[in-house]
């Protein structure tokens, strides 16, 4: 086709049909730069969605828009588009129908390019789409009234949805430029054909206004005969690995690549920003007639399976699924538990205080096969969630699965000295107060308060603010000696509240490993035994599904409680994993960890004997995926992840036996995800502390050797860290204590700074 002017070619256009379907022009008045940044976010927006180009669309796309050629991008795009919309000088539009294919699907969500041609650069307005056959998207509050009351004919008539999209990648208003592309979502209710009239306006949001936003222009309506394809109702039987019936984690994908349900409008229990939704045996998921690659899984304890299936034009439709697992930790009395999820805020909701419920946790939970999920009110769902706690786990609980409502103190105060997971309350307002803004502003007093109530009590994401002050972020060395910047919401004023005996662990997977373990390493050098514990930070952190980050306690034949198991954390009868490895069984001189104080004593210098059961899994060979993850900074996600250990193109993984902070052991074990055995036999010259690792996968917690009845001081430089390390929290955190609690707040620091000098005058090495 000819360039046009954008004047030109729509008066051209014009003089064509209003109604049918035709090519919608291709202008050259549009600098290629900025068309094909706007054209690759279109590209990443349909993915996000759900609705991907296929790859070979993404490939012409992208080798436009390398060579910025305006031309071919619209070509590119221009068949995608339902509707064309001309912004006039006066903001009047005019509008025109595009080339796309009008197919809808019944209960799904469709999605279509709308091009909109601007000569006159107008900026800074949202192009929303309108119709007399959509249904109201929003439920009405106090500041927007009810709508009239409809008859049957005027509900029966509103058979659609509309949304434009306009969040990330994209922006959700009109660039100026000359050329640029929409997204138009659209729902069907109904199965058929049907027409609708589509017309598009032109809105100015007024935040915080009593009329938030106010329409500046509207078009004349098209007349589109949309045809949606009827669902079908496919009943899903699941079965576990042992036959039982079960919760799993269903994706569905049809040959496009698009995800069903769509993911632009679910609600939950089904999470918009997730590609899987969670079924119970019999349970079942609406879905139009055609093909679908199913992977179905529960967990990173199962092994992701995939198959194709066929919906045939019927009203209804079964599909049986068998999961497998590769390990089953819970068998042998390891019980797993993420400790930081939250029903709000993040990903859930752009007004967090919304939120979900209990029960939609507890699907999430149920089909991730996680044991324990601890969902923890915060900040900015705080007067709508804490409703749900109760002291105790809830209702919903079952025997092997287990959800509990606590805290974290995020969004509070005391944040800026470092997020904190308070588990097992009895009480979860702090003394005195109503609102969070009367909560303490630094963390000691909230630490305990909560211990004086028997809660197992730690940091929440603790790399964030113990990142290098000075030289390359990512660093590998453990331990090193560079000081942290202490300017975050991690484990900051860790160091102070350990002195103090008010902390009980720091949580590890959801932050670079190195960052978090090196904190750890130095207090336990200096003769400390604050535990690890790991987590997710669902969906802030990470948003893929819960249990990315897992503790795996083991109750000693005990059936799994919440107390024990929130013991188990505290006491380090624990180790952490990404769940693609595990430390299980580790035991020095026969001690299994966390049993006896994990303390074995020795009466002279000597060697000890290291023992565990390891498994682990790797695909066979590398993929360009795992080939990513491997290749990428420790500073980037995945934080933890067990493709980071793989050594070289082999299938092996390296276990090391660490002995106060420094590998001294190590054997390669095949991460095929068979159980293995490992031995060592380790020399101990001094009191020290000893663990497993696969690094950065997974962390046993740490067995202390004490030689001759002598404490553990196994570093001079790292107690000496320790002490530059308060010296900076206190530079950084002091100026946002409140000015009545800072005394307070300073004397805590100075005697902690006093605890670390003595254990650096007592330590017999550098």
């Amino acid at each position: 086709m000819r360039l046009w002017s954008v004047g030109a070619a729509w008066v051209l256009c014009v003089l064509w049909s209003r109604s049918a379907a035709a090519e919608l022009p291709i202008v050259s008045e549009v600098e290629g730069q900025p068309l094909a940044a706007q054209a690759r976010r279109i590209a990443d927006a349909l993915e996000f969605l759900g609705e991907p180009l296929s790859a070979e669309q993404r490939e012409h796309l992208e080798a436009a828009c390398k060579a910025q050629d305006v031309a071919r991008i619209q070509r590119l795009l221009d068949p995608l588009c339902l509707a064309g919309v001309r912004v006039g000088a006066d903001r009047k539009l005019e509008v025109l129908r595009g080339q796309a294919r009008p197919g809808l699907v019944q209960h799904g969500w469709r999605l279509f390019l709308v091009k909109v041609f601007n000569p006159s650069g107008v900026h800074g307005l949202e192009l929303q789409a309108t119709s007399p056959n959509a249904a109201p998207l929003h439920v009405p509050s106090t500041a927007n009234p009810a709508p009239k009351v409809l008859s049957a004919g005027e509900v029966a008539n509103r058979f659609l949805d509309l949304d434009m999209f306009g969040k990330q990648p994209l922006l959700p208003t009109l660039s100026g430029l000359e050329v640029e592309y929409r997204i138009l979502q659209v729902h069907s209710r109904d199965a058929g054909r049907k027409e609708a009239k589509l017309g598009f306006a032109l809105v100015r949001r007024n935040p915080g206004q009593r009329q938030p936003q106010e329409t500046l222009a509207s078009s004349d309506s098209l007349d589109i005969l949309f045809e949606a394809a009827p669902a079908v109702v496919v009943k899903l039987e699941v079965k576990d690995h042992d036959g039982k019936p079960v919760m799993a984690a269903f994706t569905f994908r049809d040959p496009q690549g698009r995800v069903y349900p769509a993911m632009s409008r679910r609600l939950a229990p089904d999470f918009f920003f997730h590609p899987q939704i969670y079924r119970q045996d019999g349970e079942s998921v609406l879905l139009p007639p055609g093909t679908y690659e199913v992977t179905y899984t529960r967990g990173p304890e199962y092994l992701i399976d995939k198959r194709t299936i066929t919906v045939p034009d019927a009203p209804s439709h079964t599909e049986r699924f068998q999961l497998r697992r590769w390990v089953h930790p819970a068998a042998k009395g390891w019980y797993s538990g993420d400790h930081h999820v939250h029903a709000a805020g993040c990903a859930h909701y752009e007004s967090p205080t919304e939120g979900v419920t209990p029960a939609d946790m507890m699907r999430h939970i149920l089909g991730e096969d996680l044991n324990v999920g601890c969902v923890l009110s915060w900040g900015p769902c705080w007067y709508h969630q804490k409703r749900y706690f109760e002291g105790r786990p809830h209702p919903l609980s079952q025997p092997d699965y287990i959800l509990r409502y606590d805290v974290e103190v995020s969004g509070f105060p005391s944040s800026h000295c470092g997020h904190l997971c308070l588990l097992r309350l009895r009480e979860q307002d702090y003394p005195g107060t109503k609102l969070i803004e009367d909560w303490p502003s630094w963390d000691l007093p909230i630490l305990r308060w909560a211990k004086s109530q028997g809660a197992v009590v730690g940091f929440a994401h603790s790399g964030w603010g113990l990142e290098p002050s000075e030289g390359p972020q990512d660093i590998r060395e453990l331990p090193n000696y560079v000081i942290p910047r202490m300017a975050g919401i991690g484990a900051n004023e860790f160091l102070v509240d350990l002195a103090h005996n008010a902390c009980d662990f720091i949580s590890t997977v959801d932050t670079p490993a190195i960052w978090e373990l090196n904190i750890w390493y130095h207090t336990l050098n200096c003769g400390f035994r604050s535990r690890i514990s790991g987590e997710t930070d669902f969906p802030c952190i990470y948003g893929e599904r819960v249990g990315l980050g897992r503790s795996y306690v083991h109750l000693d034949g005990k059936p799994l409680n919440f107390d024990d198991w929130a013991e188990g954390v505290k006491k380090g009868r624990s180790y952490v994993s990404d769940g693609k490895s595990h430390l299980m069984d580790f035991t020095v001189n026969g001690l299994g960890v966390g049993q006896n104080g994990s303390e074995v004593r020795l009466r002279a210098p000597g060697k000890v004997q290291v023992r565990a059961v390891v498994a682990a899994l790797l695909e066979p060979k590398p993929t360009p995926e795992t080939e990513r993850i491997r290749n990428a900074p420790w500073t980037h996600k995945p934080y933890w992840d067990l493709e980071r250990a793989r050594i070289g193109h082999t299938r092996k993984v390296p276990v090391e036996v660490v002995v106060n902070g420094v590998p001294v052991a190590r054997q390669e074990v095949l991460a095929d995800g068979s159980e293995q055995v490992v031995e060592f036999e380790v020399p101990i010259e001094i009191s020290s502390w000893v663990a497993l690792r696969i690094l950065p996968s997974s962390h046993t917690n740490p067995v202390f050797v004490l030689v001759n009845e002598q404490p553990i001081r196994a570093s001079r430089r790292s107690a000496e860290w320790c002490l530059k390390a308060i010296e900076r929290c206190w530079q950084e955190k002091a100026p946002r204590i409140r000015e009545k609690e800072r005394t307070e707040a300073r004397a805590a620091y100075d005697a902690a700074l006093e605890t670390y000098r003595k254990i650096a005058a007592e330590a017999i090495r550098d």
